[in-house]
């Protein structure tokens, strides 16, 4: 479901994309050229399946067509093929194989070895991949250059640590900070290559590291234990022949798969007769496709041969749990080739759009720089060796570019990261990307999968329809004794009874209706349940040994399983289920047989599933759960029209599905992952189009690689921030796709929450982490990159003009520890201190969306803020530079004395001017900053006039000068909140 991020909170709705289906074939086929569509012959969407689907309706209101351009996608991952040298490495081109049981020797091709590896680097690619990835920016790579220059003694203009220093620092913060998230993901996994399982041999069962597994191998893989590779199910110890498997960080569902072993090998005695016998499985090609499975099983030394074909019951992917009994599986596929791998992207470092922003605002200064230099140059002429002269002007300039800048900013980040994790009021949230909390703020489109996230996968059942009477919550008791009516009754009444009362019979009606829909909802549905005492599991003598506290229903979604505790809590309990029978107890503790004669599973065809037990024959719907849930979860009123986008399997049944759904306004859409591929393969363009313009869309049954491609569109077609929102392994790919990725820790397990950037606890905490987190980031970091601009520019501007009156010397206005202290310990704490400024209380922020939807304008930080603050330096270097020349008396130094002070007094009123809210360490900050600069004034003779500061002729100087800068701005300030106040002001006032 998707929407604009601003309608998050109490007066606003999450919009959103859920998940379900598979994406294969939009990834095997794609149009090679565009196509343009062509009006359909009469006959309708019949005649367009006929044609192939060319042609269109007969419509006079067909879509403005515009050609499907289909960029081609580079995956970062190093897929099978892509160059020479994975050939030796297990690589190659993917093809069919042939896998002999417990003999890995005997193979057809080289495999890859069985390893999960989610790190960005290895120990020789980390130092330059760090680097390159910092120098790759102009704004570290500048000041690269600018550190070297200063090896030439014809380009030197101070000492060497006045460059490297400041430079070392930002790199060193980066390294350290890539180290540890390396090292921390090399634990995690080393911990799951190093997880021990058996491993039938000749010699016996032997113990083998996950990463050790080859194709080939038998595994055995105990309850509750995640199965390593890709397997096929051989055997397994449960008396029923069959097993449970848990799928949670696969395809991102709760519920538990009912598996079953090949038929030949599971009426083998034992488990080491798999090695005495003579087969093989050939399987298909490695793909992405977790939901299908095509190979055969072989053995050849029976008489005849005996040949079955397998599908996906009869698979063990890695990465799902063992939920019942022992199993033993053949290896088919090991690491790169595992379904679970290839259904994810690589991790890649995210850059944030502010950071990108910062970054085009440096060229511009970097522009500024060569203009002033060159400036400085032709006045003089071009005199003599002008092109040193160049270089040397774009050294004493540099500080136009403040390196301070990135420094800052990154310390910014692990601040935000620090309050996100410190908020009593989302507990549980962890940051796992400390670079882009600004991000949070400017999100446009909300993406979030449906089942766990927004419905934690549990489901109550509230009401019961009959036609001419409901049921509610608070009258489930008469429900429950209508059925112990029924079954008491049944039990007690004579025979020979005859003629009963008007009353009675009334009753009885009611009570048997009643009776009739309790034990339709107790039958209609997949639930299994399962006795678990002591890691024993058995249905067939579950009445006799276990308790109902033992009992746990699994089935394949948690509505049904509210329905089949429903039933339990009105009287009728389902005790036993197998592949042929289920089993009902009743109000008086009997028991009722019941056949399975077929299930019919739930189809988008049908749109609904079934089962016939012997009359019984019963439907149920569950197309309706994605509505109710986008419903129940306010992602639209309850007024809102919904269209569900029928199934569309050729292009001319798209377009006039698309005609249909483009005739209305303001109407939420529901779409299958079938339809929504067979749209995105022909009408891509149109299809995003009309799917932006909605309040919300709802697409139903989402493969992870078509999760991540929704995302990849909505980035290149309307350039807009994207936020992912999921709590399975089926959401990864789509949380790293986005440019910000939020992870639940959900019932689904943590494989979401450790891929993401941010992780919660629960979904109700994203409200506060956009508006509150994401929208102070985002403006704090905004006002502290202006300001730290503005603070190089001023003490540049100072250096042209003083240059500029004295001949165009390209000699330094201040030196020494002069240059380095002012953007350190004189300034450092108070300009740093904007990061815990705030324009409005976070109960406002959450109370009035419309404050978030300002920032996506991106009006806290643009190229008007940026010109303002430019014109502000310059006229307070200017008004510095300028009153100090026309007030110094006879000394250089004095001069120095008094423009510098004045500009540590302007910088420190600068910050006052613009906070917002005061905190505490604000108002300490200025303090010490102030005293630390009187403080030094005793040590820095060497610039600075130290008797000369003690008059009164310095302070009133200073004080002056330092007047005439500020006044005018705070006049300003005063009267634009007066005649033209911010949005936010109105709030706090």
């Amino acid at each position: 479901m998707v929407r604009p991020c601003p309608s998050v909170g109490p007066r606003g709705r999450l919009r959103a994309w859920p998940g379900a289906r598979d994406l294969a074939p939009a990834l095997r086929a794609r149009p090679a050229r565009c196509r343009r569509l062509l009006p359909l012959p009469r006959g309708g969407a019949e005649a367009a399946g006929s044609a192939g689907g060319a042609a269109g309706g007969d419509m006079t209101d067909s879509i403005p067509l515009q050609p499907v351009r289909h960029k081609k996608r580079v995956d970062s991952r190093p897929r099978a093929g892509c160059c020479e040298w994975l050939r030796c490495c297990g690589g190659g081109d993917p093809r069919p194989r042939t896998v002999w049981l417990g003999h890995p020797e005997k193979r057809d091709q080289r495999y890859p070895r069985n390893v999960i590896n989610n790190q960005k680097y290895n120990f020789f690619t980390f130092l330059p991949g760090v680097l390159f990835s910092q120098f790759r920016y102009f704004f570290n790579f500048y000041f690269l250059l600018l550190a070297c220059s200063q090896f030439v003694p014809e380009m030197r203009l101070g000492a060497l640590y006045t460059y490297w220093v400041p430079l070392g620092f930002v790199l060193a913060v980066t390294i350290v900070r890539e180290a540890v998230e390396e090292i921390r993901c090399y634990m995690r996994d080393k911990e799951v290559n190093s997880q021990v399982y058996s491993r039938l041999t000749s010699r016996g069962t032997v113990k083998v590291k996950s990463s050790n597994i080859q194709v080939g191998d038998l595994i055995l893989v105990e309850k509750n234990q995640r199965v390593p590779a890709d397997m096929i199910f051989l055997r397994t110890s449960e008396k029923n022949g069959s097993c449970f498997l848990r799928t949670d960080q696969l395809d991102g569902e709760t519920d538990w798969k009912l598996r079953l072993p090949v038929a030949c090998t599971q009426r083998l005695p034992t488990a080491a007769d798999l090695l005495q016998i003579r087969s093989y499985v050939y399987a298909e090609e490695p793909n992405i496709d977790i939901h299908n499975f095509l190979g055969t099983f072989t053995r050849e030394d029976s008489d005849p041969p005996i040949s079955e074909s397998l599908s996906i019951e009869n698979t063990l992917w890695a990465g799902t749990v063992i939920a019942s009994g022992t199993v033993v599986g053949v290896v088919l596929y090991t690491g790169r080739e595992l379904r679970s791998v290839m259904n994810t992207s690589d991790p890649r470092s995210k850059i944030g759009l502010f950071d990108l922003e910062v970054n085009c605002l440096t060229k511009i200064l970097f522009g500024a720089l060569v203009v002033v230099s060159l400036v400085m140059v032709a006045l003089q002429h071009f005199a003599g060796r002008w092109y040193l002269q160049i270089i040397r002007f774009l050294l004493l300039f540099s500080n136009i570019i403040p390196i301070s800048l990135r420094v800052n900013l990154d310390m910014g980040k692990m601040v935000y990261s620090w309050v996100i994790r410190r908020d009593s009021k989302i507990p549980g949230t962890v940051v796992r990307s400390s670079t882009i909390p600004e991000q949070l703020g400017r999100i446009s489109y909300l993406l979030t999968d449906k089942t766990g996230t927004l419905t934690q996968n549990e489901m109550v059942f509230k009401r019961l329809h009959l036609g001419t009477v409901a049921y509610g919550l608070d009258s489930m008791d008469e429900v429950q004794s209508h059925i112990f009516s029924i079954y008491t009754q049944q039990s007690q009444e004579p025979p020979t009874q005859k003629g009963p009362t008007v009353t009675t019979k009334v009753r009885r009606t009611m009570s048997s209706r009643v009776h009739e829909a309790v034990k339709a909802i107790a039958l209609c549905h997949n639930v299994t349940p399962v006795y678990e005492s002591n890691g024993v599991t058995d249905q067939a003598e579950a009445e006799k040994q276990f308790e109902d506290s033992c009992r746990v229903y699994q089935a394949s979604s948690p509505d049904e399983v509210a329905l089949v505790q429903w039933t339990e809590s009105v009287g009728l309990t389902l005790v036993g289920r197998d592949q042929s029978s289920m089993q009902l107890r009743t109000p008086g503790d009997q028991i009722l047989n019941l056949t399975i004669l077929q299930v019919f599973p739930f189809t988008y065809e049908s749109k609904r599933m079934g089962v016939i037990v012997r009359v019984w024959m019963l439907t149920g719907d569950k197309l309706e759960t994605a509505t109710c849930t986008a419903k129940n979860a306010h992602l639209v009123t309850r007024n809102q029209d919904i269209h569900v986008f029928r199934l569309v399997t050729n292009r001319g049944e798209a377009h006039l599905e698309l005609n249909a759904f483009r005739r209305k306004h303001d109407c939420a859409l529901v779409i299958s992952g079938d339809s929504l591929e067979v749209c995105l393969k022909y009408y891509e363009y149109e299809f995003m189009e009309l799917a932006c313009q909605c309040p919300a869309v709802v697409c139903c049954r989402c493969a992870p690689t078509q999760k991540a491609q929704i995302v990849r569109l909505l980035q290149e077609r309307t350039g807009k921030l994207t936020c992912a929102v999921g709590d399975g392994g089926n959401d990864v790919s789509m949380i790293q796709e986005s440019d910000c990725g939020v992870g639940v820790e959900g019932k689904e397990g943590k494989q979401a929450s450790l891929a993401a950037d941010f992780s919660i606890t629960q979904f109700k905490h994203l409200g506060r982490l956009l508006m509150v987190h994401g929208r102070n980031s985002y403006k704090r970091s905004a006002a502290l990159s202006q300001f730290v601009i503005h603070r190089s520019l001023c003490i540049s501007t100072m250096q042209a003009v003083f240059s500029s009156v004295f001949y165009f010397a390209s000699v330094p206005l201040y030196q020494g520890f002069l240059i380095i202290g002012y953007s350190t310990i004189y300034t450092m704490f108070p300009v740093f201190s904007l990061v815990l400024d705030k324009d409005v209380k976070s109960e406002v922020a959450m109370l009035y969306p419309e404050l978030y939807k300002d920032l996506l304008k991106g009006r806290p930080l643009s190229y008007k803020t940026f010109l303002i603050w430019v014109l502000i330096s310059i006229y307070q270097g200017s008004t510095i530079m300028y009153g100090a020349l026309l007030l110094f008396e006879s000394e250089f130094v004095h001069i120095v004395a008094i423009s510098f002070t004045s500009l540590i007094l302007t910088e420190l009123l600068m910050v006052a001017l613009t906070i917002q809210t005061w905190h505490w360490l604000m108002t300490v900050a200025e303090l010490l900053s102030l005293a630390c600069y009187i403080a030094s004034l005793v040590f820095l003779h060497e610039f600075i006039d130290v008797y000369f500061i003690a008059t009164l002729s310095f302070l009133w100087k200073v004080s002056v000068i330092t007047l005439v800068s500020c006044l005018p701005l705070y006049v300003l300030k005063y009267l634009r909140r007066r005649f033209s106040p911010p949005s936010y002001s109105k709030l706090t006032s």
